[in-house]
């Protein structure tokens, strides 16, 4: 049931302050100076010779005093654990976040474990992760655990475009994976309370339905762009749109079947190694099909999930000879009490949603054939 408390008032939130712009990071110091002096930078070693040793040469010029926390890689509760005990022992007086998504949902978990206020500074714009005032959890194994909620957004997101250019473009596209489901999972959910535990505004739509055309526009170019290690217009725009759009609008707005389908997924161990937004395109093309959209609206998502090379079905995923029990395993998942999915308007069950995935690959498969596709 949608909305069992009854809940009528409606409810916006978002990060206190958003900076997108190409080498940002140079003046992290003038926008960071307010949370503190002695922050906790989580990165792991990887993007600390991408973005770290700039960032730190920038807040240090400015008489910070960081401590480096090398993240282990998974969004856990023993990893958090861990952090914060480092946090504590250093006297950290607030929390960065540099990195990706799980570094993001990280991070923020262990400020507030600590009472801190948290920075966000992706190096990909891989996950609408950033901006929300949640986490997702995962077990050490990499299956999807919980989703944990704070009282607050973080405090600043800083985005620096050069950095996000010169990470591989797979990022962009996971990215734009997850931010395409925004609007279609929002438009289902306007009767449902959103993660503020209110009911979405008209601007929550509103930032859906732009975080799409934005996509649309702009996605393929971006892509291109990004594989020229370009900061462009629309790199951007699509940079905005994954980021800010897609985090304010499935806050907001609701999410629903496609990220319930990606949890499911989690359960599948040969799928642990795709990106969430690439999981995430993939449940979105479920949920269009348990939506009943013409055949012609799936087809303009597919093929625009094709353009920046996001998987659309089973072979793509990696699992062309996965089996009926297994994916059924994963629509229970997607079904199990408190899942997203239950914010859909409408019928769900087990049965149905094992049917959609079915399909899912089916049409992709089959726009394909028809299309006559080629991967570039």
């Amino acid at each position: 049931m949608p909305n069992p408390n009854k809940v009528t008032e409606r409810l916006f939130q978002s990060p206190s302050k958003y900076i997108q712009g190409p080498y940002a990071i140079q003046n992290a110091a003038k926008y960071l100076g307010k949370l503190g002096k002695a922050p906790l930078l989580l990165c792991d070693d990887i993007v600390w010779n991408i973005a770290g040793k700039e960032l730190v040469q920038a807040l240090e010029g400015a008489g910070f005093k960081v401590y480096r926390a090398v993240f282990g890689g998974e969004a856990s509760r023993e990893e958090i654990d861990r952090l914060s005990a480092l946090g504590r022992k250093e006297s950290s007086d607030f929390v960065i976040a540099l990195g990706g998504g799980k570094t993001i949902d990280t991070a923020k978990t262990v400020a507030d474990d600590l009472s801190l206020q948290v920075a966000i500074v992706p190096t990909t714009a891989s996950t609408d992760a950033p901006c929300s005032a949640l986490s997702v959890l995962y077990r050490p194994s990499g299956e999807f655990h919980c989703y944990t909620f704070f009282d607050k957004n973080p405090n600043i997101v800083l985005v620096d475009t050069t950095v996000i250019s010169k990470a591989p473009p797979r990022f962009l596209a996971a990215g734009m994976g997850d931010a395409i489901a925004t609007n279609v999972e929002a438009r289902r959910c306007l009767n449902s309370p959103n993660f503020g535990g209110g009911l979405p505004t008209e601007v929550s739509a509103a930032i859906g339905q732009k975080c799409e055309e934005i996509l649309f526009k702009y996605g393929k170019q971006a892509y291109e762009a990004n594989r020229a290690h370009a900061v462009t217009p629309a790199l951007e725009a699509v940079v905005e749109a994954n980021t800010l759009l897609s985090g304010l609008g499935f806050e907001s707005g609701g999410l629903a079947a496609a990220h319930a389908i990606h949890n499911g997924m989690t359960a599948i161990e040969e799928l642990h190694s795709l990106l969430h937004g690439e999981k995430v395109a993939f449940g979105t093309i479920c949920q269009l099909v348990l939506d009943g959209v013409p055949t012609s609206e799936l087809d303009r998502y597919i093929e625009f999930m094709l353009s920046v090379d996001l998987p659309v079905n089973f072979e793509q995923l990696g699992i062309p000879h996965v089996k009926d029990e297994e994916l059924r395993r994963v629509a229970e998942l997607a079904c199990a009490e408190g899942e997203t999915i239950w914010n859909l308007d409408r019928v769900i069950n087990v049965d149905l949603v094992f049917g959609a995935i079915k399909a899912a690959d089916a049409a992709g498969r089959d726009y394909i054939k028809r299309s006559g596709w080629k991967r570039n």
